[in-house]
């Protein structure tokens, strides 16, 4: 069970080798968490983010799990939630894909939109499902602000992030009230290997400090938690914009 300050004794990350998701689980763990689920395809890198945690005093377990067959999801979480409750559900998988080369190659843009919309609606509804039937927990899902308003320069990834979202916000909603609590968190650019070698965007961001503003949010029970906070204020300018500005901005 979560402590007085909402953080979580158990804690299932869904993209187990995501840089963001482990330093989450760096950090909770450092505060109360003592068991974990890594869920990811096997991997000497899902192993190695095991072990990892199991060095910070943690028992470990991997699950095989492959966003893109939704199929399994049932069966594969399932198994997790059967041999005990669980706290927090960490939705952290996705990919961010290459702009240029998904649009001359419609196959591979689906393929950013299925991991990152569709198979997060799939994981998503099972967990929160699993979630309301133990009657307690979070389910903690990684937007993006790419999300919030789509841009010439990766509008196939942000409007697989803007999909993801909403979808989030309503099963928050439709959660409401059942002792399950969902929390939307949208960081801007974060510094880890799926954006090295991209230009750094303003307001750059790190996992850890994605991390930080998580525990912050689960201890306030937030429902959305912007990494940085001002990004709130700067998309909120950016979401108004007439089209014709925005298409004109160098974004």
């Amino acid at each position: 069970m979560k402590d007085a300050f909402g953080l979580p004794q158990s804690l299932l990350v869904l993209g187990g080798t995501s840089e963001i998701a482990l330093a989450v689980a760096r950090r909770l763990i450092a505060r109360r968490t003592r068991t974990v689920w890594l869920a990811g395809r096997p991997s000497p890198g899902l192993d190695a983010a095991a072990d990892q945690l199991r060095g910070l005093g943690a028992e470990v377990r991997t699950v095989a799990f492959d966003a893109l067959d939704p199929a399994t999801h049932e069966e594969a979480l399932g198994k997790v939630f059967a041999e005990d409750d669980v706290d927090m559900v960490l939705l952290a998988f996705g990919t961010l894909g290459d702009q240029a080369r998904d649009e001359r190659d419609p196959g591979a843009a689906v393929r950013v939109a299925q991991t990152n919309y569709t198979g997060a609606v799939s994981a998503g509804l099972v967990c929160a499902g699993a979630l309301q039937a133990q009657g307690h927990g979070s389910l903690v899902v990684l937007s993006s602000v790419a999300g919030e308003r789509a841009r010439r320069a990766n509008f196939i990834y942000g409007s697989s992030k803007a999909g993801l979202d909403a979808f989030a916000q309503g099963l928050g909603d439709a959660l409401y009230g059942t002792g399950v609590h969902v929390m939307v968190v949208r960081p801007g650019f974060v510094r880890t290997r799926m954006t090295a070698g991209l230009p750094e965007a303003p307001l750059a961001t790190t996992p850890e400090a994605v991390a930080s503003a998580v525990e912050l949010g689960l201890r306030r029970r937030s429902e959305t938690v912007w990494v940085p906070g001002a990004l709130r204020m700067v998309m909120s300018a950016l979401r108004h914009l007439p089209r014709g500005v925005f298409r004109r901005l160098p974004v």
